[in-house]
């Protein structure tokens, strides 16, 4: 990586190779069946596999609902919309249209397309739109019409991620070039790690878009977006300490290829142990019950992958290419007296205030933390179709018009399987059920009979949930093998499964970390510190961000899924900032005592990592810009949590509770008896050689 012919023969073969991936690579392969991601075992996904042995095969309807605002329909305004029934034939499955359906009020019509759901999203989209040209074309002034129903709501779905990997590409890349000019206060060497992190982007989403092609774990858009961010995030991040170290050494040496190898020796292990951490914790998400999830930890793991070679294989070789004019005006000279910089000033004050006083420190800092995780007591949970968006959407809006003139449940009803010969008992068991407001018997052949149900409650509400716990206790008693699926109890299934992935995955998570951090200190109690710190800040976190969505944002509930993918991040990410910390703190303490050496640590570390953090945290924050609500509240859940534990957690409240532990901090390890354990400071034996530090 850095010999002067290697060098070039390192670069050309990531331009290759990344040039081959990224042409290779067919795309993302999304998943648009609604249950693909949820376990064979519940019992909306039995349902979705039996309706497609009947005539029509699985449907995916698409409702149209007709108002005037305001007012009722008149007997012309029905007449208008019966009218479209042809042309809407055209493009139902088999030509059929239900004739419009108005509402005991007058206020509304609802006319239903049936439409495959054995279709793409793209040919769903495609159908959506034209569904929605011929309802808006021919009716009477004031006369409004909304396409909603499963088929609208999936393509508003795609139409919200339509264009969203270039809105987020180009927003993370100028937040990133930002930040990075910041950082270095150079106008050419920002450009080098940007380029090498975008890259890495695009050969991760050309893996991951192979990978999908499997079909064994459900993709979507949502995946690529996570992973993007999460990407550019740790790839900055390692490229901060990277070249941070490299500017170190080259303070030391003229020689800009031996600096290189220094810095690599010494910031690369930590690079690479935190990297490890990562990869290791996102893979624990293969065990999640909901497909997602694992979309989420096989594509993670790609990721930080792919950004710890570009990071300590790629980067280092773009770098030692360039002169080092690269860091004008800053540019590191030789000190011909030998001496380095040993950190910043402010962080060294900050670190000699906290070993004065670490009792006080450590207290308001839990407190301050405990005090942020309160707003989790009064946080919801669940979000309803009519919360999907943070912007309007028309199915959205339909959905809002139809509760308020037909059932709620009539946008998305509840589908029972049976056998034929028990449908009867069936439909009257459902019909006794509370919430309940129509049942429809359905297609049926020799071996199924399919039984519609509409409930009262409005999709993915508590009450709508409850609704469907009660039929499918009701149907047992007519048909024990019958089983109830449809749009809701899909959404309930993988509501209980993401429930059910958070109790099991978060220990996995927290004992991933651990034993990394007990391999990597060769200490027990220094994990097991670092590793509540962690957990309080991203309580603390979930918390704020919990009030920032009541209080400024407006939005109704967090996503079952939030937690799980908050708690892993933060987790994974947050012990990273203190592997840095503490893995310096613990060389520096063979010489200067432990006490001494995590001031010297914090010294040395301070500037870089908190960079790193706050670019982590606003590189987050970037999945604000895609209008789903879900995405939003990780981003930030996460750009919160980044900054509670680089701001305040790795900056005092580590640094005080060492203080205060003091040798104990590394037991049952015994540090080099150089020095007497916070003992006054001496000066160095001279034939004391400590090893490079880590960052």
């Amino acid at each position: 990586m850095t010999g002067r012919r290697s060098v070039w023969a390192v670069l050309a073969l990531a331009v290759v190779a990344s040039g081959l991936v990224i042409g290779l690579s067919p795309g993302l392969k999304v998943s648009d069946d609604p249950t693909a991601g949820l376990p064979a075992s519940a019992q909306s996904t039995e349902v979705a596999q039996l309706q497609q042995q009947l005539p029509s095969g699985q449907l995916n309807p698409a409702l149209v609902v007709y108002s005037r605002p305001g007012g009722t329909l008149s007997e012309a305004d029905v007449a208008a919309v019966a009218a479209q029934g042809e042309a809407l034939g055209a493009l139902a499955l088999d030509g059929r249209v239900s004739p419009p359906q108005v509402s005991p009020d007058g206020t509304a019509a609802l006319v239903a397309i049936p439409l495959s759901g054995e279709v793409t999203g793209e040919e769903n989209t495609e159908r959506v739109a034209a569904i929605r040209d011929v309802v808006r074309a021919g009716l009477p002034d004031g006369v409004v019409a909304q396409v909603t129903g499963g088929a609208g709501f999936a393509a508003d779905i795609a139409g919200a991620f339509a264009g969203a990997d270039i809105t987020l590409l180009a927003t993370t890349a100028a937040v990133v070039a930002l930040l990075l000019l910041i950082t270095y206060r150079s106008p050419l060497l920002w450009v080098i790690p940007l380029a090498v992190v975008g890259t890495a982007d695009r050969v991760v989403a050309s893996l991951v878009g192979l990978v999908s092609q499997g079909g064994a774990i459900p993709f979507d858009e949502s995946t690529t977006g996570i992973v993007s961010v999460l990407v550019f995030g740790a790839g900055t991040d390692y490229a901060l300490l990277l070249i941070a170290r490299y500017r170190e050494e080259l303070r030391r040496t003229e020689d800009r290829r031996q600096a290189m190898r220094d810095a690599i020796a010494g910031a690369g292990p930590a690079i690479a142990a935190s990297g490890t951490t990562v990869v290791l914790a996102l893979l624990t998400l293969l065990v999640a019950a909901f497909g997602g999830t694992r979309a989420i930890g096989v594509a993670g793991a790609i990721g930080i992958v792919v950004a710890l070679v570009f990071g300590l294989v790629v980067l280092p070789a773009a770098l030692v290419v360039c002169p080092r004019g690269l860091f004008w005006p800053l540019v590191p000279r030789v000190d011909p007296s030998g001496a380095v910089a040993t950190g910043g000033r402010g962080w060294r004050q900050v670190g000699d205030a906290t070993a004065r006083r670490p009792w006080p420190v450590v207290v308001a800092s839990v407190l301050l933390l405990a005090g942020l995780s309160a707003g989790t007591l009064s946080t919801g949970y669940g979000l309803s179709q009519e919360d999907t968006f943070r912007t309007r959407a028309e199915s959205v809006d339909g959905l809002r018009t139809l509760a308020a003139s037909f059932p709620a449940g009539a946008v998305s009803p509840v589908v029972v399987m049976t056998d034929p010969g028990a449908a009867d008992a069936v439909v009257r068991a459902v019909e006794a059920v509370p919430g309940v407001a129509q049942v429809t018997p359905g297609e049926s052949t020799d071996a199924l009979a399919e039984v519609d149900v509409v409930i009262d409650a409005a999709p993915d509400t508590a009450a709508s949930y409850d609704t469907v716990r009660a039929i499918r206790d009701a149907v047992v008693t007519a048909d024990p093998d019958a089983v109830v699926g449809g749009s809701v109890a899909a959404n309930l299934d993988a509501r209980d499964a993401s429930i059910r992935d958070l109790l099991l995955i978060s220990p996995l998570i927290l004992l991933v970390v651990v034993l990394v951090l007990v391999a990597l200190l060769r200490a027990v109690v220094a994990p097991l510190v670092l590793i509540l710190t962690v957990v309080l800040s991203f309580f603390a976190a979930l918390g704020a961000g919990s009030l920032a969505f009541t209080h400024v944002f407006d939005f109704p509930a967090l996503d079952y899924q939030v937690p799980l993918l908050a708690f892993l991040f933060l987790v994974a990410l947050g012990v990273d900032y203190n592997i840095f910390l503490v893995s310096r703190a613990q060389e520096e303490s063979v010489r200067l005592g432990t006490r001494r050496g995590i001031v010297e640590a914090l010294a040395l570390t301070g500037g870089v990592i908190t960079s790193a953090g706050i670019l982590l945290a606003a590189v987050f924050t970037v999945l604000g810009v895609l209008p789903v609500i879900v995405l939003t509240e990780i981003g930030i859940i996460v750009g919160l949590g980044v900054l509670l534990d680089t701001l305040l957690v790795r900056t005092v409240l580590v640094p005080a509770l060492v203080h205060l532990l003091g040798d104990r901090f590394w037991w049952p390890r015994r540090l080099p008896r150089h020095l007497a354990v916070d003992e006054p400071a001496v000066d160095e034996p001279e034939d004391l050689e400590p090893r490079r530090a880590l960052v």
